[in-house]
């Protein structure tokens, strides 16, 4: 299996999602599943963001002149099912589902066309920026559905190839997770120790964190995520390095 990531860059005016993540910068959404067949395309998305920006981005997902996913902008005859599973402090939690019409596509259905089925996604938008994460066979012809990807998105989207590399499991999600060498990512690396340098883990704190995202100049959800994977991370060694000292010890 193999991994090909990649990402979308929409202009201003093309898509409602991408125009709200821009306005409010601290705003992000994940995926939590996405599925597609031939005729529609189901999925649930997980939003963080200020009261302002999720009100916005429930607003935007409820358009009736917009459809999750479809890369079609000048209207494409069908409807989408739009449902709020969960709206908390911070949260927003969406189900939608569009049936595809003789005019539709997007990304799912261009690779389902492309790769064949099997396919698993997971996706990632901040800003303007809609990263896409495929998890697919060896033998899958990936430069063929990337350049019917670009055919499709036309002039209104930018698009980057990020990596196409083995599958490792747990591997690849918001941010890089850490590899089989169990070493952190620079990006999580960076952001701890800076936490450390400005005081964000003394009591009590020297720095906030949206004092630190500013200083750091990213988002405070990005950053808040690659703090909270790395604190994962380095306990989840620092217990296991435990367990195996205490079972040394009981040998002795």
């Amino acid at each position: 299996m193999r991994e090909f990531v990649f990402a979308l860059e929409y202009e201003p005016g093309t898509n409602p999602v991408a125009d709200v993540l821009a306005e409010y910068p601290g705003a992000s959404i994940r995926s939590l599943s996405c599925h597609v067949s031939d005729d529609g395309l189901w999925r649930v998305d997980h939003a963080e963001g200020s009261t302002q920006a999720l009100a916005a981005l429930e607003r935007a997902y409820e358009n009736d002149d917009y459809f999750a996913d479809c890369l079609v902008n000048d209207g494409c005859g069908t409807g989408c099912d739009v449902q709020v599973l969960d709206r908390s402090n911070g949260e927003l939690v969406v189900y939608t589902y569009w049936k595809r019409s003789d005019v539709c596509t997007s990304v799912p259905h261009v690779a389902l066309e492309q790769l064949g089925e099997g396919l698993l996604f997971e996706t990632y938008r901040e800003g303007r920026r809609y990263r896409w994460r495929i998890v697919l066979d060896d033998a899958a012809p990936v430069h063929e559905f990337f350049d019917a990807l670009g055919d499709e998105v036309g002039d209104c989207t930018g698009m980057e190839m990020l990596r196409l590399t083995e599958f490792e499991p747990g591997y690849g999600s918001d941010e890089d997770d850490t590899g089989a060498s169990g070493t952190l990512p620079d990006e999580q690396r960076e952001a701890v120790r800076a936490a450390v340098d400005h005081g964000y883990y003394e009591t009590p704190r020297r720095i906030e964190l949206s004092e630190l995202a500013e200083q750091l100049e990213v988002p405070r959800s990005t950053l808040s995520y690659r703090l909270r994977r790395a604190e994962a991370e380095l306990a989840t060694a620092f217990v296991d390095a435990d367990d195996s000292i205490e079972q040394l010890a009981s040998r002795l």
